[in-house]
């Protein structure tokens, strides 16, 4: 999970909408941040570790210069958290192209052999999103050859369309190209979000893309759309738009968008996310309703978590409580790199208040479980308040199997729920009863909002990836460097490593 952002503007520099926007998007990712920009005849980039607002400065301002620009904030998965692997990544030929990707490429072996063998093209980094560029790169080339230098435009649909047919996995991108404009692409079957967006000025439309459109409305944009899986949108240094239906494509979004990843405020797909998790309120209750627990307030596990726990709230009549104190100013944990760092911001980012613990039976709600640390610390420090019985209900299913489409989850080795029946996990946690969604219910809380949605990717609940992968690829994220780190923060044994999961944006 990264955030994405791109403007094409007619008549002034782009880099404080492009710093606006990513702050609107800080929330998927903050371990580096990186803006390029254009001025029709230079590029120019600053990236580094970080939060927005510790890599960008005053001083940018007077560098950046360029009517368009994109920006990119990283959230690493598997492979190295070097700073060094933040993006834009760029190449020089055809034409100069920068990109910005979010998702996960699943065939980078097979690609990063050709790009490597047969097209002698160097890779500086174990990112995904550089094999990406570089596929890009050679068939973009590959159509000069065949249409010759005249029409750019043609040539960069033409490379993207060879790419989608190319590569596998999710992938949104955008990209900045010399001589030609701003690019947007997504991948045929939607995983990962992209919107396009329109501003109108006196000298004509200008355009806007986003991983949400969360990041519209603070530079004046209005959304025209969710881009279509499969589809490409390029918009010319004149302004003019160009879109291209690339390949087929059927729309399968990433259904933990709704349930954790997205901004409440965000629309994505048609589905708006805070009503999607009021719905996935809605269907927990029922489950809460048929059980045994002796409830005395229900307290969500700020923030993602409140609009489901104020749903069951609402339908059971339990009292409902802000038991638990958030410090806005630790970021989010699960996004965190490495368990240690995880554990220890917990008890920085939340405190459990005496008041609304003590002599009570409490029912904590949460988004999701992943890994099972932060909600453990969280059951500790209740009780440590004074809990008498701490119940948990999670919004969403168990969490059992990899996710291989850029969030976090790369190895079914640390999901709690892997290998455990719901009990076992209860128990696991310190908790005195658990519940978790249905996948049916949580299916259907999305689907409500956009009926026209036939399917969800729904991998990490129920370990059926929709681009198909192979175990050979499975196996090479159980065993790659950035696991075996992740294992041996946690204090596991990792397996033998291998080189063949590259890092993710």
């Amino acid at each position: 999970m990264c955030g994405i952002f791109g403007i094409a503007s007619r008549t002034h520099d782009v880099f404080a909408e492009l710093y606006d926007g990513l702050l609107m998007l800080q929330h998927r990712g903050q371990d580096a941040a990186g803006i390029v920009t254009y001025d029709g005849e230079f590029f120019r980039e600053r990236k580094g570790a970080g939060l927005v607002k510790d890599v960008f400065g005053p001083q940018d301002a007077t560098t950046l210069l360029g009517r368009l620009g994109l920006g990119h904030v990283r959230y690493p998965t598997a492979g190295s958290l070097s700073a060094a692997e933040a993006q834009p990544f760029f190449v020089n030929a055809p034409y100069g192209i920068y990109l910005v990707h979010n998702g996960n490429i699943t065939n980078t072996a097979e690609q990063r052999a050709k790009v490597v063998g047969k097209y002698s093209r160097h890779l500086r980094t174990n990112s995904d999103s550089e094999i990406l560029l570089n596929v890009l790169a050679d068939k973009v080339s590959d159509a000069i050859k065949v249409n010759g230098t005249e029409d750019a435009v043609r040539n960069i649909l033409a490379g993207v369309k060879m790419t989608m047919e190319r590569v596998q996995g999710a992938y949104s991108v955008i990209c900045l190209i010399a001589g030609v404009g701003l690019l947007a692409f997504r991948d045929p079957h939607g995983i990962r979000p992209l919107s396009v967006a329109k501003r109108s000025t006196p000298e004509g439309d200008e355009y806007s893309f986003a991983s949400e459109d969360v990041a519209f409305g603070i530079n004046g944009f209005e959304k025209i759309r969710d881009m279509a899986p499969g589809e490409a949108i390029l918009v010319d240094l004149d302004g003019n738009m160009h879109t291209r239906q690339c390949v087929e494509g059927k729309l399968t979004p990433c259904i933990f968008e709704y349930v954790y990843l997205a901004r409440p405020d965000s629309m994505l797909d048609g589905i708006s996310v805070y009503k999607t998790q009021l719905r996935m309120g809605q269907t927990l209750a029922k489950q809460i309703m048929d059980s045994d627990f002796e409830i005395d307030a229900i307290i969500p596990v700020p923030d993602s978590a409140r609009p489901a726990a104020l749903e069951v709230a609402n339908i059971t009549g339990i009292r409902y409580r802000e038991g638990l104190v958030k410090n806005r100013y630790v970021g989010r944990t699960f996004i965190m790199p490495g368990q240690s760092e995880r554990q220890k911001s917990v008890r920085r980012k939340l405190n459990a208040m005496s008041l609304e613990m003590k002599g009570r039976n409490i029912l904590l709600i949460d988004d999701s479980i992943v890994r099972g640390n932060t909600i453990k610390k969280i059951v500790q420090m209740c009780r440590e308040a004074g809990a008498k019985k701490v119940y948990i209900a999670s919004a969403s299913p168990p969490v059992k199997y990899a996710n291989v489409y850029g969030i976090d989850m790369p190895t079914k080795r640390e999901l709690v729920a892997n290998g455990r029946t719901t009990d076992e996990i209860c128990e696991e946690l310190g908790a005195d009863g658990l519940i978790y969604q249905k996948l049916d219910d949580l299916i259907w809380a999305a689907k409500e909002g956009n009926p026209e949605i036939d399917n969800f990717d729904c991998s990490c609940f129920n370990g059926d990836y929709v681009t198909g992968v192979t175990p050979e690829y499975l196996a090479s994220l159980e065993t790659s460097e950035r696991v075996s780190e992740k294992m041996k923060d946690e204090g596991v044994a990792p397996k033998k490593a291998r080189k063949a999961a590259p890092a993710a944006s």
